[in-house]
C-alpha cells in the first residue's frame, strides 16, 4: 500500500508530461498526492472497518474533491449514485493494493478485488485490471519469482509481459485503460531491480505517470519488502492527517506480511 502511494507522489508530476527517462528527482515542490492516494485509502479503511465500498468512495471523494478524479467518477461521486458505470480504465487498478496485502489465499484476493473494482469499474476490463494487479501484489509478497508472477499473469489473466520496457517505451502514449497500462506497470516492476527502479520504470514509459508508479510500486514493495525510509518518508509526509492515520494502522494490521524480509533474489 505505501509503495503505491509513494509511486503515486513521485509520479504526479509527470502526468501528461510523456517522461520518456529515468533520470529525474524523486521528490520536487509540486510532488503531491493524488486521487490513486485517496482511494488507495478508501480501499485500506474498509478493509480495516468494514462497510460498502461505494460509501467509502463517496465520502473520499467530498473530502478530496480537487485530488485529480476523472472526469465520470466526479459525476458519479459527486451525485452519491450508487450504479457502477462500467468503467474500463485504471482507476480500478490504481487503488487496489490493499486486497493483495491482507487477504491470504488467491481466492480471497480475486474476490475482494473484484468487489472493490465493480463499484465503478465493474466493465470485464476493469475488473481483470484490478484482479491483475492485486494477484501480482499477493504473489510478490507471499516468496514467488518475478517469472512466476509473470507465467501466473499471463495465463491468468492473459496480459502479454513479454516485451521489454526499451522496446515499449517509444511508442508509448498516455493511456488510461486497465488494458492499455496495466501490462505495461507490471512490465515496469518485472524489469526492476529495486522498489525506486520500479518506479522510475513506470514513469519513464510517459503513461499515466501517477498511476503507472503506483502500481508498479506496489508489487516492488511487496516483492522487495518495504520501500525504503529515505523515498517512503518524503512522499509520507506530504499526506494529511487523516490520510497518515488509515495509512499507519493498516500498516500496524498488515505491516508484518511485507516488510522486515530477508533480501531475496529477483529472478527464480
Amino acid at each position: 500500500m505505501i509503495g503505491a502511494i509513494v509511486g503515486d507522489v513521485i509520479g504526479s508530476v509527470h502526468e501528461g508530461s510523456g517522461t520518456k527517462t529515468k533520470e529525474f528527482p524523486l521528490f520536487v515542490e509540486d510532488s503531491r498526492f493524488t486521487d490513486d492516494t485517496v482511494l488507495t485509502v478508501a480501499v485500506a479503511e474498509k478493509l480495516l472497518h468494514g462497510g460498502e465500498y461505494v460509501n467509502r468512495f463517496h465520502r473520499y471523494f467530498h473530502l478530496y474533491p480537487l485530488a485529480g478524479f476523472g472526469g465520470t467518477f466526479i459525476r458519479w461521486a459527486g451525485t452519491f449514485e450508487r450504479e457502477p458505470y462500467n468503467s474500463w480504465g485504471n482507476g480500478s487498478a490504481m487503488r487496489v493494493s490493499p486486497v493483495g496485502i491482507a487477504f491470504d489465499t488467491l481466492e480471497d484476493v480475486m474476490s475482494h478485488a473484484r468487489q472493490s473494482a465493480d463499484v465503478t469499474h465493474n466493465h470485464p476490463e476493469g475488473v481483470r485490471g484490478a484482479q491483475a494487479t492485486a494477484v501480482a501484489v499477493f504473489l510478490a509478497r507471499t516468496g514467488k519469482s518475478k517469472d512466476e508472477i509473470r507465467s501466473h499473469i499471463e495465463s491468468e489473466f492473459g496480459y502479454d509481459l513479454s516485451a521489454r520496457l526499451d522496446d515499449i517505451r517509444p511508442g508509448y502514449a498516455f493511456d488510461v485503460s486497465c488494458q492499455g497500462s496495466v501490462p505495461q506497470s507490471l512490465v515496469a516492476f518485472l524489469e526492476s531491480e529495486s522498489y525506486e527502479d520500479a518506479v522510475r520504470n513506470a514513469i519513464s514509459l510517459g503513461g499515466d505517470a501517477d498511476t503507472m508508479a503506483a502500481i508498479a510500486g506496489a508489487v516492488a514493495e511487496a516483492f522487495y519488502g518495504g520501500v525504503p525510509e529515505h523515498i517512503a518518508a518524503p512522499a509520507l509526509e506530504r499526506l494529511d492527517g487523516r490520510l497518515r492515520a488509515i495509512v499507519n494502522e493498516f500498516s500496524r494490521v498488515f505491516g508484518h506480511k511485507i516488510w522486515h524480509k530477508p533480501p531475496r533474489k529477483t529472478h527464480s
